[in-house]
């Protein structure tokens, strides 16, 4: 195997790793929808709009996938929503 043959494997492994990684937000009696959009916004950097469409699947569903990518990534977001009394973990 080439040395660009074997970096053109790594970046997509790496790639694929990305997605792997989820921060799911699970639906709670406590937090008000505006709370819930004010710190998407804040952890997350969704548009407010994104927000309020992970606010209401929350609600309706129970849960919602409200961030994708690298797990170091997503730690430090994480634990915003955690730190806000949201309920949410990393899959």
């Amino acid at each position: 195997m080439s040395t660009k043959e074997k970096y053109e494997e790594d970046v997509l492994l790496l790639e694929a790793e990305d997605l792997e990684n989820q921060i799911v937000l699970y639906n709670d009696d406590v937090n008000t929808f505006d709370h819930v959009i004010t710190t998407l916004i804040y952890a997350c950097e969704h548009t407010s709009e994104q927000a309020e469409q992970c606010a209401i699947l929350v609600h309706y569903k129970g849960k919602c996938t409200v961030k994708s990518g690298s797990y170091d990534d997503l730690e430090p977001r994480c634990s915003k929503l955690l730190e806000a009394g949201l309920s949410a973990e990393i899959i």
